[in-house]
């Protein structure tokens, strides 16, 4: 097997250190290499064998990687299918945070989507070790409200960027692959009610709304007397996205919040992990970037990246890999 597995790490198309590893699609001269993995025979190794062995690939690629990177003790090694941080288009134009603001007000209507609890969710996390390379786990989350206040919570291994393709996962424990669509978990909860924050309904007015994240917030901060800094209210921004769907009113409010936010500036264009463009607006904290996406044309939140802003040996990160990563859909 270490024959096969040489073999795979010479002829392999997306090398991890190649610019197109683990996220995008293969240029042509990685085609061209995967071409020739699947139907020449290297010189090297005997008929039966190769036959075997590439007979196999087209299906066994992906695991021979993440086994490869998992098993070898490259504990510097990049995260497996890591996506890439997001690039913002260098001929866009940022659009202040407050004139989102104006667009989510002027997007409200009679028939426009009201605010409703749950949330429909694709992300990606960084799992770390000291012992092993880190890897990405993508999956997606749906959370569904019953009018009897019960819910329910569907949990799928899915990376929309490589549709088919296996996933990888550490459902037990231990990072394997699983076959995209895989359910991790679908549960129902029985009915529970509550007026505490992030259970209770979020307000509309940005004064209101910043007292509601504090308090959603407050469960992980260490010192409960000091005022939200921009980091944790980005944080608070996660916990009400993966509670609640907003309206147009909520998310005015919250843009008419943020716009005020130390330090939270608006960068320009991107086009997220699934294909939407949006405006980027970035916080830099001590040891990490935080990545607002919103759309320009409602002010909705679409996503929230988090990056490393210096590297991290002992657990193989490097400044630049995506720590986490979601991206909210209605």
């Amino acid at each position: 097997m270490a024959d096969e597995l040489e073999l795979l790490r010479r002829a392999n198309p997306v090398p991890v250190d190649g610019p197109h590893y683990g996220d995008g699609p293969l240029d042509h001269n990685a085609e061209r290499h995967l071409d020739r993995l699947m139907h020449e025979r290297p010189p090297t190794a005997p008929r039966r064998r190769t036959r075997l062995a590439w007979g196999l690939a087209a299906s066994a690629v992906v695991a021979a990687l993440v086994s490869a990177l998992l098993f070898t003790g490259q504990t510097t090694a990049p995260a497996a299918a890591a996506p890439r941080p997001l690039i913002v288009r260098a001929d866009s134009t940022p659009v202040p945070m407050a004139r989102l603001a104006e667009r989510a007000e002027q997007a409200a209507s009679a028939d426009s989507p009201a605010l409703r609890k749950g949330t429909h969710v694709q992300s990606w996390s960084l799992a770390m070790s000291d012992r092993e390379p880190p890897v990405t786990l993508p999956q997606e989350t749906i959370v569904r409200w019953n009018a009897d206040d019960s819910h329910t919570e569907l949990v799928v291994a899915t990376d929309p960027r490589h549709p088919g393709r296996p996933v990888l996962t550490d459902e037990d424990g231990e990072p394997r692959l699983v076959d995209d669509g895989h359910v991790l978990s679908n549960q129902t909860y029985p009915p529970s009610w509550s007026d505490a924050p992030p259970q209770s309904p979020p307000p509309h007015d940005a004064a209101a709304l910043h007292d509601y994240l504090e308090e959603a917030e407050r469960a992980f901060l260490a010192d409960h007397t000091k005022p939200l800094s921009t980091a944790e209210l980005l944080d608070a921004t996660k916990i009400l996205l993966d509670n609640w769907t907003l309206g147009p009113r909520e998310s005015a409010a919250l843009a008419d919040l943020l716009a005020d936010a130390e330090g939270l500036r608006p960068v320009g264009q991107v086009t997220d992990r699934l294909g939407r463009r949006g405006q980027a607006y970035v916080y830099d904290g001590e040891d990490s970037r935080r990545m607002l996406i919103m759309d320009a044309a409602d002010g909705s939140v679409l996503g929230l990246e988090q990056t490393f802003t210096r590297d991290d040996p002992p657990f193989g990160v490097k400044a630049g890999d995506v720590m986490t990563y979601s991206a909210w859909m209605r």
